[in-house]
């Protein structure tokens, strides 16, 4: 069934958000304490915890369209805990990631409290598991946890109607946000405090020094630190070129559904959910009542070469009807319901699917957060207090967390990562990776 709307590529977060007046580009030379590349919500919350510090840092943001253009404004909206890639068997490690990542929700919710009251909701979220040996693996990993001190409970079988769940475990910390309204409240905060923001400003190369020169749209910014806070676009900046995988991520949103509709399909007060499979399906709530679903197929995931981003207006029919098929598996009350919205995201995947933090640079200066892997609200979020940290001196904070100063293993070159990634995806069905 082709979806209703013409303008491919736009996301339904994009009618659920009142965007601000865009700044203007960037002219001539300035110069500031740390330039910032990115102005999602790495970026954005890196300027915001930078500033709150430091009131009197000058802090410009360079980003190449508009905020929230990358994937912080076209994701699948669920904002969790832990990180991708990271085993939870260890209790002691299992309680840090679950409250470090607890802290990048914190930071949503009061960051949206203030400035974006309707973007965040926290009623928890469930992991769907669609085998029965898996849901009860499940179990007693739920139980597991919850006698470590974090609230996870497991939902049965016959408290679920969701087709195919055999049961599935509920983390009621977590929750949904529109990152794109989120970003658009924040506008006018920024401001506020002195943060520079240019849009429309692609970074055309980064000189490091003493004194970083990046060089952007028709400008120039000189600056004594940098930020890269690109993910999945950081490959096009010539950082991490073997390390970090830029992937399509595909999501459609249908209209806003009523209280009967919601009720009919079995959703309960949770947020979201996610499955148990390897290309993982996803589902949130909106603000605004639609249902956003995405993955669940190699379909939905996309490589492609060189690792180029997605693109406004492309045509998006073939993980659109898979996901539809997905879709209707979980929701069959849904199956000819029409689709309003689809778009894709560049997500930042690594090979053992764990981010990275940290500081490099010949002069210790270019501070980046990337590797998100799917990952990436929670994470996002908090990589802003992570780098403004760093960027004070403070590392201890973070040294005995997995994603600090992590070093991403390499992949390998074109021609043989594409060929590498299509081969294996369609002889296997999975995602390529090195387990942690």
């Amino acid at each position: 069934m082709r979806p209703d709307r013409l303008d491919d590529n736009r996301a339904a977060w994009v009618a659920e958000t009142t965007a601000g007046r865009v700044a203007p580009a960037l002219r001539g030379t300035v110069t500031a304490d740390v330039a910032i590349i990115g102005g999602g919500l790495t970026g954005v919350s890196t300027a915001w915890h930078l500033a709150e510090r430091t009131p009197n840092l000058r802090i410009v943001i360079l980003e190449a369209r508009r905020l929230g253009n990358g994937a912080s404004g076209r994701n699948g909206g669920q904002v969790l805990h832990w990180i991708n890639g990271v085993s939870t068997a260890d209790a002691a490690l299992a309680r840090r990631v679950y409250a470090i990542t607890g802290r990048g929700i914190d930071i949503a919710e009061r960051l949206a409290a203030a400035h974006a009251p309707h973007a965040f909701r926290r009623h928890g979220c469930l992991e769907v598991y669609t085998d029965a040996r898996r849901a009860e693996s499940a179990q007693a990993r739920a139980e597991r946890l919850a006698a470590a001190g974090m609230p996870f409970r497991y939902v049965d079988r016959a408290a679920l109607r969701i087709a195919g769940a055999h049961g599935a475990v509920l983390d009621p910390a977590a929750g949904r946000v529109n990152a794109l309204a989120l970003l658009e409240g924040l506008r006018p905060a920024l401001a506020a405090r002195g943060v520079s923001l240019y849009e429309g400003t692609p970074v055309l190369r980064v000189h490091e020094g003493r004194t970083i020169r990046v060089v952007a749209g028709s400008g120039e910014v000189r600056a004594g630190a940098l930020v890269l806070a690109t993910n999945g676009y950081t490959p096009q900046l010539g950082y991490f070129r073997r390390q970090v995988l830029p992937l399509q991520s595909h999501a459609l949103a249908m209209g806003p559904l009523a209280p009967d509709e919601w009720a009919a399909i079995g959703w309960g007060e949770w947020d979201g959910f996610t499955d148990d499979l390897d290309r993982i399906a996803y589902a949130a709530r909106t603000p605004e009542d639609r249902l956003v679903f995405g993955g669940g197929s190699n379909a939905a995931y996309t490589y492609r070469f060189g690792g180029a981003p997605s693109f406004p207006g492309e045509r998006l029919d073939p993980p659109v009807d898979a996901m539809r098929r997905t879709l209707a598996s979980y929701f069959p009350a849904l199956a000819a319901r029409p689709v309003t919205h689809r778009w894709s995201g560049t997500l930042g995947i690594t090979l053992d699917r764990v981010c990275s933090m940290g500081v490099r640079g010949a002069d210790r200066n270019v501070y980046y957060a990337l590797g998100y892997s799917g990952h990436g609200l929670a994470l996002s979020l908090l990589a802003g207090e992570v780098l403004a940290d760093l960027y004070a001196g403070n590392h201890d904070a973070w040294r005995d967390v997995p994603f600090y100063q992590r070093r991403l293993l390499p992949m390998p070159p074109e021609p043989l990562r594409w060929l590498g990634y299509q081969t294996y995806t369609r002889l296997t069905g999975r995602s390529p990776r090195r387990q942690a």
